[in-house]
């Protein structure tokens, strides 16, 4: 694995991003099964703060089950589940900051929920629903933030897809089937990692 940051580099990078890095997660790149995994795995190695608000999780909730991705049960049990794997996460208090937002009126919930938490990105697939954003906040793409990711800590993030395929074993999966899942929404960040994991 010649190139990669030796592992006191990337402790000590994801260390400052985790205290530092503050970043609100859209309800759609919440919904894909695979690109939802990836994210909150990232979150977990200490890449970033990760934020939503119970908004947004309502969002992805309401559209997993009307998609039939789930059952209302199994949404409920899902946004659950990440509650508690991070109860640091939840944003409130920023509904008074909604009408001072300027970007598409539907959206503006999640930019007022970034300012309240001082995130530095949102991550989202409608990049055009997020402009003229607040100082100090821009939106990003899933491929971009992961290439970010990947940029800060090739190791890690390698890591992270491994890891995620051996936890996943209904059915079993390879870091090649994650690859696949991702690549959809994220080419690049794909190509990047793929020589590290396959």
């Amino acid at each position: 694995m010649e190139g990669i940051p030796n592992s006191t580099e990337s402790d000590w990078k994801s260390k400052w991003f985790r205290h530092h890095f503050r970043v609100v997660l859209d309800a759609n790149v919440l919904f894909p099964f695979t690109v939802r995994d990836t994210l909150l795995r990232a979150a977990e190695q200490d890449l970033y703060l990760i934020g939503w608000s119970a908004k947004i999780l309502e969002e992805m909730r309401r559209n997993l089950v009307k998609t039939g991705h789930t059952t209302e049960r199994g949404s409920h049990s899902l946004v659950e589940a990440m509650r508690e794997a991070f109860p640091e996460a939840e944003i409130t208090g920023y509904q008074s900051l909604i009408p001072a937002m300027r970007n598409d009126p539907k959206d503006r919930h999640v930019a007022a929920a970034a300012i309240m938490a001082e995130a530095q990105v949102i991550v989202t697939e409608n990049i055009s629903d997020f402009q003229n954003l607040p100082g100090g906040l821009e939106a990003k793409t899933v491929d971009e933030f992961l290439c970010d990711l990947f940029n800060l800590s090739p190791r890690l993030m390698a890591g992270t897809i491994v890891n995620q395929a051996a936890a996943l074993r209904r059915p079993p999966r390879t870091p090649a089937d994650i690859l696949r899942g991702l690549d959809r929404f994220a080419p690049r960040f794909v190509a990047k990692v793929r020589p590290l994991v396959e």
